[in-house]
C-alpha cells in the first residue's frame, strides 16, 4: 500500500556525465561573427566613443561603446548599458572586448570585474562558472551586438562623405 522506505536495490545506476569538451571552431565562428558585427556597427571605428538607444515600449536602453586601447594589432572596447528605469536589483552588464584585427576575431576578456575567462572550467568551482562560461559570454556580446544592429538608433553624430 505505502511505501515509508525507497528500496536501494532496485536504483538504477545513472551513467556518469561526460566531461565537457571545449568546441574550438564553434568559439572561433561565434568571435568571428562578434567581429563582424562590430565592424557593422562601428562603421571602421574611427572614433573612441558610440551611442546607440534601443527602446522597447516606455524602457529605453543606452548602449555606450568606448575604445580604450588601440595597437596595430588589437583593438579593446568598454561596452556599458544603461537603463532608463534604473534598478537596484538589476544590475546592468560592462563588458570588456578585444578585437583582434589581423584575425579577425572579437572576444570577451572580462565582464562585471570576471577577468582572464578561460575556456573551460570543470564544475563546481569557487566562482561557479559553468563548464562553458567563455562561449556562453560571447554568445551573450553576438545577441547585445545583434540587437543593437536590428533595433538600436545612434545618437551620434552622422556625417555624410561624398566620393569623387
Amino acid at each position: 500500500m505505502f511505501r515509508l522506505r525507497e528500496d536501494y536495490s532496485r536504483r538504477q545506476q545513472v551513467a556518469p556525465k561526460e566531461s565537457y569538451h571545449v568546441n574550438l571552431p564553434l568559439q572561433q565562428a561565434e568571435c568571428e561573427a562578434n567581429y563582424y558585427r562590430i565592424q557593422k556597427l562601428l562603421a571602421g571605428m574611427q572614433s573612441d566613443d558610440y551611442r546607440f538607444m534601443v527602446s522597447r515600449g516606455s524602457t529605453q536602453w543606452l548602449h555606450h561603446i568606448q575604445v580604450i586601447e588601440r595597437s596595430r594589432y588589437t583593438t579593446t572596447l568598454v561596452l556599458t548599458l544603461q537603463s532608463s528605469q534604473a534598478s537596484e536589483w538589476l544590475k546592468m552588464p560592462r563588458l570588456t572586448v578585444r578585437i583582434y584585427l589581423d584575425a579577425c576575431l572579437a572576444e570577451v576578456l572580462a565582464w562585471e570585474g570576471h577577468k582572464r575567462l578561460r575556456p573551460r572550467y570543470h564544475y563546481p568551482n569557487p566562482a561557479m562558472y559553468q563548464t562553458d562560461e567563455k562561449l556562453q559570454i560571447n554568445q551573450f556580446l553576438g545577441e547585445w551586438l545583434k540587437l543593437c544592429l536590428e533595433e538600436g538608433h545612434s545618437l551620434d553624430d552622422v556625417t555624410l562623405v561624398l566620393a569623387d
